[in-house]
Protein backbone atom coordinates (compact mmCIF):
# COMPACT_ATOMS: atom_id res chain seq x y z
CA UNK A 1 0.00 0.00 0.00
CA UNK A 2 2.83 2.51 0.72
CA UNK A 3 4.76 2.18 -2.01
CA UNK A 4 1.86 2.20 -4.11
CA UNK A 5 0.79 5.33 -2.58
CA UNK A 6 4.44 7.06 -3.29
CA UNK A 7 4.19 6.41 -6.87
CA UNK A 8 0.49 8.10 -6.79
CA UNK A 9 1.73 11.29 -4.97
CA UNK A 10 4.59 11.36 -7.98
CA UNK A 11 1.69 10.75 -10.35
CA UNK A 12 -0.59 12.98 -8.69
CA UNK A 13 2.36 16.01 -8.74
CA UNK A 14 3.18 15.78 -12.35
CA UNK A 15 -0.70 15.76 -13.19
CA UNK A 16 -1.44 18.58 -11.51
CA UNK A 17 1.55 20.49 -11.55
CA UNK A 18 1.77 24.07 -9.63
CA UNK A 19 -0.68 26.79 -8.82
CA UNK A 20 2.58 29.98 -9.40
CA UNK A 21 -0.09 31.21 -6.75
CA UNK A 22 3.56 31.49 -4.19
CA UNK A 23 2.85 34.95 -3.43
CA UNK A 24 6.34 36.19 -4.66
CA UNK A 25 4.69 38.36 -7.52
CA UNK A 26 3.92 40.73 -4.34
CA UNK A 27 7.27 41.38 -3.93
CA UNK A 28 9.14 44.02 -5.65
CA UNK A 29 12.52 44.25 -6.15
CA UNK A 30 13.58 47.69 -6.49
CA UNK A 31 16.15 48.83 -9.42
CA UNK A 32 19.60 49.94 -8.76
CA UNK A 33 20.89 51.30 -11.46
CA UNK A 34 24.55 51.94 -10.05
CA UNK A 35 25.33 48.62 -9.08
CA UNK A 36 29.63 48.58 -8.85
CA UNK A 37 30.25 45.21 -9.16
CA UNK A 38 30.24 42.18 -11.91
CA UNK A 39 28.64 38.85 -12.66
CA UNK A 40 32.66 37.67 -11.53
CA UNK A 41 32.34 39.20 -8.46
CA UNK A 42 29.09 36.94 -7.20
CA UNK A 43 29.35 34.64 -4.58
CA UNK A 44 26.18 31.97 -4.47
CA UNK A 45 27.81 30.29 -1.36
CA UNK A 46 24.94 30.80 1.69
CA UNK A 47 24.87 29.38 5.30
CA UNK A 48 22.04 27.66 6.59
CA UNK A 49 22.68 27.05 10.21
CA UNK A 50 25.43 24.68 10.38
CA UNK A 51 25.13 23.83 6.96
CA UNK A 52 27.70 25.54 4.47
CA UNK A 53 25.77 25.46 1.05
CA UNK A 54 27.90 26.19 -2.81
CA UNK A 55 24.23 27.39 -4.01
CA UNK A 56 21.43 29.00 -2.31
CA UNK A 57 19.34 26.08 -4.59
CA UNK A 58 18.28 22.74 -3.47
CA UNK A 59 16.90 20.01 -4.38
CA UNK A 60 13.96 19.68 -1.83
CA UNK A 61 12.59 16.74 -0.23
CA UNK A 62 10.31 14.21 -3.15
CA UNK A 63 10.42 10.61 -2.99
CA UNK A 64 11.73 7.51 -1.94
CA UNK A 65 9.74 4.21 -1.31
CA UNK A 66 9.53 2.25 -4.42
CA UNK A 67 11.50 0.94 -7.59
CA UNK A 68 10.94 4.04 -9.78
CA UNK A 69 11.28 6.67 -7.08
CA UNK A 70 14.68 4.87 -6.77
CA UNK A 71 15.76 5.96 -10.62
CA UNK A 72 13.96 9.46 -9.81
CA UNK A 73 16.22 9.62 -6.58
CA UNK A 74 19.43 8.58 -8.58
CA UNK A 75 18.91 10.88 -11.43
CA UNK A 76 18.53 13.99 -9.08
CA UNK A 77 21.59 12.74 -7.04
CA UNK A 78 23.86 13.32 -10.01
CA UNK A 79 22.19 16.61 -11.16
CA UNK A 80 22.91 17.51 -6.95
CA UNK A 81 26.99 16.09 -7.46
CA UNK A 82 27.33 17.78 -10.82
CA UNK A 83 25.67 21.22 -9.83
CA UNK A 84 27.64 21.25 -5.92
CA UNK A 85 23.98 21.35 -4.79
CA UNK A 86 22.58 19.98 -1.69
CA UNK A 87 19.40 17.31 -1.55
CA UNK A 88 17.07 15.96 0.94
CA UNK A 89 15.28 12.47 0.37
CA UNK A 90 11.48 11.90 0.38
CA UNK A 91 10.11 10.71 3.86
CA UNK A 92 12.25 7.53 4.70
CA UNK A 93 9.16 6.38 7.31
CA UNK A 94 8.51 3.26 4.51
CA UNK A 95 12.62 2.34 4.58
CA UNK A 96 12.56 1.71 8.12
CA UNK A 97 9.54 -0.03 7.96
CA UNK A 98 10.66 -2.18 5.12
CA UNK A 99 14.40 -2.38 4.55
CA UNK A 100 13.61 -4.04 0.84
CA UNK A 101 12.83 -0.11 -0.16
CA UNK A 102 15.94 1.66 1.97
CA UNK A 103 18.19 1.42 -1.64
CA UNK A 104 15.69 3.93 -3.23
CA UNK A 105 17.24 6.13 -0.27
CA UNK A 106 20.53 4.78 -0.13
CA UNK A 107 21.04 5.45 -3.99
CA UNK A 108 21.65 9.07 -3.56
CA UNK A 109 24.55 8.83 -1.07
CA UNK A 110 25.85 6.33 -3.57
CA UNK A 111 25.60 8.82 -6.13
CA UNK A 112 26.81 11.73 -4.53
CA UNK A 113 29.32 10.54 -2.13
CA UNK A 114 30.75 13.80 -0.77
CA UNK A 115 27.55 16.09 -1.19
CA UNK A 116 25.34 17.85 1.49
CA UNK A 117 22.46 15.41 2.04
CA UNK A 118 19.67 15.50 4.11
CA UNK A 119 17.39 12.44 5.42
CA UNK A 120 13.68 13.20 6.40
CA UNK A 121 10.78 11.76 8.81
CA UNK A 122 7.51 13.01 9.69
CA UNK A 123 6.95 14.34 13.19
CA UNK A 124 5.51 11.19 13.99
CA UNK A 125 8.88 9.58 14.57
CA UNK A 126 11.18 8.51 17.24
CA UNK A 127 14.64 9.20 18.10
CA UNK A 128 15.62 6.15 18.04
CA UNK A 129 14.40 6.04 13.93
CA UNK A 130 15.22 9.33 13.31
CA UNK A 131 18.85 7.91 13.96
CA UNK A 132 18.26 5.22 11.52
CA UNK A 133 17.22 7.49 8.92
CA UNK A 134 20.49 9.88 9.63
CA UNK A 135 22.45 6.42 9.27
CA UNK A 136 20.71 4.90 6.26
CA UNK A 137 22.11 7.68 3.97
CA UNK A 138 25.11 9.71 6.35
CA UNK A 139 23.01 12.01 6.51
CA UNK A 140 24.73 15.70 6.98
CA UNK A 141 21.09 16.55 8.46
CA UNK A 142 17.50 15.58 9.64
CA UNK A 143 14.27 17.20 8.03
CA UNK A 144 11.35 16.76 10.06
CA UNK A 145 8.45 17.43 7.64
CA UNK A 146 4.79 18.75 9.19
CA UNK A 147 1.34 17.78 7.04
CA UNK A 148 -1.24 17.17 9.13
CA UNK A 149 -3.41 18.47 6.25
CA UNK A 150 -2.18 16.17 3.60
CA UNK A 151 -2.91 13.00 6.52
CA UNK A 152 -6.08 14.36 7.62
CA UNK A 153 -7.22 14.34 3.75
CA UNK A 154 -4.77 11.41 3.25
CA UNK A 155 -7.59 8.14 3.09
CA UNK A 156 -5.09 6.18 5.28
CA UNK A 157 -4.07 8.97 6.95
CA UNK A 158 -2.82 9.60 10.53
CA UNK A 159 -5.92 11.30 12.65
CA UNK A 160 -3.60 12.04 15.91
CA UNK A 161 -1.32 14.40 16.36
CA UNK A 162 -0.44 14.74 20.19
CA UNK A 163 3.05 14.80 21.33
CA UNK A 164 4.57 16.38 18.08
CA UNK A 165 6.40 18.97 20.11
CA UNK A 166 7.98 16.72 22.51
CA UNK A 167 9.09 14.13 19.64
CA UNK A 168 10.56 16.90 17.91
CA UNK A 169 12.02 18.50 20.92
CA UNK A 170 13.80 14.32 21.90
CA UNK A 171 15.19 14.27 18.32
CA UNK A 172 16.39 17.74 18.15
CA UNK A 173 18.50 17.12 21.64
CA UNK A 174 19.56 13.66 20.24
CA UNK A 175 19.96 13.00 17.21
CA UNK A 176 23.78 15.14 16.53
CA UNK A 177 22.95 16.43 13.13
CA UNK A 178 21.00 19.96 12.42
CA UNK A 179 17.69 19.20 12.24
CA UNK A 180 15.66 21.41 10.12
CA UNK A 181 11.53 21.47 10.49
CA UNK A 182 9.42 22.11 7.32
CA UNK A 183 6.08 22.41 6.05
CA UNK A 184 5.09 20.24 2.88
CA UNK A 185 3.09 23.18 1.29
CA UNK A 186 1.10 24.86 3.62
CA UNK A 187 3.28 27.42 5.72
CA UNK A 188 4.62 27.74 8.94
CA UNK A 189 2.89 30.62 11.08
CA UNK A 190 4.67 32.32 13.44
CA UNK A 191 3.09 31.17 17.02
CA UNK A 192 4.07 27.58 15.36
CA UNK A 193 7.84 29.45 14.47
CA UNK A 194 8.17 30.14 17.97
CA UNK A 195 6.84 26.89 19.63
CA UNK A 196 9.79 25.57 17.31
CA UNK A 197 12.34 27.90 18.62
CA UNK A 198 11.75 27.41 21.81
CA UNK A 199 12.61 23.52 21.64
CA UNK A 200 15.59 23.79 20.10
CA UNK A 201 14.91 23.99 16.18
CA UNK A 202 17.25 26.01 15.23
CA UNK A 203 16.48 25.98 10.88
CA UNK A 204 12.79 26.08 9.26
CA UNK A 205 12.02 25.48 6.24
CA UNK A 206 8.81 27.11 5.46
CA UNK A 207 6.85 25.14 2.70
CA UNK A 208 3.99 27.22 1.74
CA UNK A 209 1.36 27.08 -0.43
CA UNK A 210 2.27 27.86 -4.51
CA UNK A 211 3.38 24.65 -5.76
CA UNK A 212 2.55 20.88 -5.15
CA UNK A 213 -0.72 20.81 -3.52
CA UNK A 214 -1.26 17.64 -1.55
CA UNK A 215 -4.48 18.85 -0.04
CA UNK A 216 -5.30 18.08 -3.95
CA UNK A 217 -3.43 15.20 -4.75
CA UNK A 218 -4.78 13.32 -1.24
CA UNK A 219 -8.12 14.66 -2.85
CA UNK A 220 -7.23 12.66 -5.93
CA UNK A 221 -6.87 10.18 -4.48
CA UNK A 222 -10.43 9.64 -2.65
CA UNK A 223 -13.25 8.62 -3.39
CA UNK A 224 -15.64 11.67 -2.03
CA UNK A 225 -12.70 14.51 -2.60
CA UNK A 226 -12.39 17.20 0.22
CA UNK A 227 -11.99 19.48 -2.37
CA UNK A 228 -13.27 22.46 -0.19
CA UNK A 229 -9.67 22.39 1.47
CA UNK A 230 -7.71 22.21 -1.60
CA UNK A 231 -6.67 26.25 -0.49
CA UNK A 232 -5.94 25.47 2.44
CA UNK A 233 -2.61 27.13 4.00
CA UNK A 234 -0.82 30.45 3.50
CA UNK A 235 1.49 31.29 0.21
CA UNK A 236 5.44 30.87 0.52
CA UNK A 237 5.62 34.54 0.44
CA UNK A 238 3.05 35.18 3.53
CA UNK A 239 4.82 31.97 5.30
CA UNK A 240 8.46 33.36 4.86
CA UNK A 241 7.45 36.86 6.30
CA UNK A 242 5.57 35.31 8.89
CA UNK A 243 8.74 33.08 9.80
CA UNK A 244 11.42 35.97 9.66
CA UNK A 245 9.25 37.48 12.05
CA UNK A 246 10.77 34.92 14.49
CA UNK A 247 14.27 33.45 13.00
CA UNK A 248 16.82 35.27 12.13
CA UNK A 249 18.24 35.64 8.72
CA UNK A 250 20.62 32.56 7.97
CA UNK A 251 18.06 30.22 9.75
CA UNK A 252 15.33 29.88 7.40
CA UNK A 253 14.61 28.57 4.20
CA UNK A 254 12.17 29.15 1.42
CA UNK A 255 10.20 26.87 -0.40
CA UNK A 256 6.40 26.63 -1.95
CA UNK A 257 6.24 26.98 -5.84
CA UNK A 258 9.30 28.47 -6.50
CA UNK A 259 10.70 28.04 -10.01
CA UNK A 260 12.36 30.51 -11.59
CA UNK A 261 15.69 32.70 -10.88
CA UNK A 262 13.64 36.13 -10.20
CA UNK A 263 11.47 34.20 -7.68
CA UNK A 264 14.08 32.85 -5.94
CA UNK A 265 15.90 36.39 -6.08
CA UNK A 266 12.96 38.14 -4.32
CA UNK A 267 12.68 35.03 -1.94
CA UNK A 268 16.32 35.37 -1.11
CA UNK A 269 16.26 39.51 -0.51
CA UNK A 270 13.65 39.02 2.09
CA UNK A 271 15.61 37.10 3.97
CA UNK A 272 15.83 33.19 2.67
CA UNK A 273 19.50 31.75 3.44
CA UNK A 274 18.16 29.21 0.87
CA UNK A 275 15.71 28.44 -1.65
CA UNK A 276 14.35 24.50 -2.11
CA UNK A 277 12.50 23.40 -5.57
CA UNK A 278 11.29 20.11 -5.88
CA UNK A 279 8.02 20.41 -8.06
CA UNK A 280 10.15 22.37 -10.98
CA UNK A 281 12.80 20.13 -10.85
CA UNK A 282 10.80 16.88 -11.11
CA UNK A 283 8.89 18.07 -14.31
CA UNK A 284 11.87 18.85 -15.72
CA UNK A 285 13.38 15.26 -15.11
CA UNK A 286 10.45 13.12 -15.78
CA UNK A 287 9.42 14.88 -18.89
CA UNK A 288 13.46 15.78 -20.52
CA UNK A 289 15.52 13.86 -18.45
CA UNK A 290 18.60 14.46 -16.82
CA UNK A 291 21.02 16.87 -18.94
CA UNK A 292 17.65 19.03 -19.18
CA UNK A 293 18.01 18.99 -15.79
CA UNK A 294 21.28 20.58 -15.53
CA UNK A 295 20.74 22.82 -17.99
CA UNK A 296 17.66 24.13 -16.30
CA UNK A 297 20.08 24.49 -13.11
CA UNK A 298 22.97 25.98 -14.95
CA UNK A 299 20.16 28.63 -15.95
CA UNK A 300 18.47 28.78 -12.48
CA UNK A 301 22.06 30.05 -10.83
CA UNK A 302 23.04 31.76 -14.02
CA UNK A 303 19.99 34.08 -13.57
CA UNK A 304 20.42 34.48 -9.81
CA UNK A 305 23.67 35.63 -10.71
CA UNK A 306 22.44 38.33 -13.13
CA UNK A 307 19.86 39.36 -10.42
CA UNK A 308 22.37 39.68 -8.09
CA UNK A 309 24.39 41.95 -10.34
CA UNK A 310 21.52 44.04 -11.12
CA UNK A 311 20.94 44.79 -7.59
CA UNK A 312 24.40 45.19 -6.48
CA UNK A 313 24.80 42.07 -4.06
CA UNK A 314 27.83 40.15 -4.17
CA UNK A 315 26.23 37.91 -1.67
CA UNK A 316 23.35 36.36 -0.57
CA UNK A 317 23.88 38.41 2.47
CA UNK A 318 24.34 41.58 0.57
CA UNK A 319 20.81 40.55 -1.13
CA UNK A 320 19.46 40.70 2.54
CA UNK A 321 20.19 44.63 2.32
CA UNK A 322 18.28 45.49 -0.56
CA UNK A 323 15.57 47.30 -0.76
CA UNK A 324 12.05 45.36 -1.65
CA UNK A 325 8.59 46.69 -1.75
CA UNK A 326 5.92 43.82 -0.59
CA UNK A 327 2.31 44.84 -1.73
CA UNK A 328 -1.30 42.96 -2.58
CA UNK A 329 -2.66 40.14 -0.74
CA UNK A 330 1.06 39.66 1.20
CA UNK A 331 1.20 42.87 2.56
CA UNK A 332 -3.10 43.15 3.76
CA UNK A 333 -2.08 39.99 5.17
CA UNK A 334 1.10 41.16 7.10
CA UNK A 335 -0.65 44.50 8.33
CA UNK A 336 -3.85 42.76 9.76
CA UNK A 337 -1.22 40.38 11.66
CA UNK A 338 0.23 43.26 13.21
CA UNK A 339 3.61 42.93 11.03
CA UNK A 340 5.51 46.04 9.81
CA UNK A 341 6.98 45.72 6.56
CA UNK A 342 8.66 49.55 6.66
CA UNK A 343 11.74 48.43 7.15
CA UNK A 344 12.16 46.20 3.73
CA UNK A 345 11.67 49.17 2.02
CA UNK A 346 13.17 51.44 3.82
CA UNK A 347 16.47 49.31 3.48
CA UNK A 348 19.06 52.20 1.51
CA UNK A 349 22.98 50.74 2.02
CA UNK A 350 24.59 50.14 -0.80
CA UNK A 351 27.44 50.07 0.34
CA UNK A 352 30.00 46.56 -0.26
Amino acid sequence: MRISRKMEHVHYALELGQSGQQGLADVKLVHNCLPETSTDQIALTTVIGDLILSSPIFINAMTGGAEETERINRDLAIAARERGLAMAVGSQMSALRNSEVAPSYQVVRRMNPHGIVLANLGSEASVEQALRAVDMIEANALQIHLNVMQELIMPEGDRNFAGMIDRIAAIVDRVGVPVIVKEVGFGIPRENAKQLQEIGVRVLDVGGSGGTNFAAIENARRSAALAWLNDWGTPTSIALLEALSVYPRGAVIASGGITNALEAAKALTLGASAVGMAGAFLKVLRAEGIDALLRFIDELQQGLILIMTALGANTVQQLWERPVVITGETAEWCRTRGMDLTDYAARGSRSK
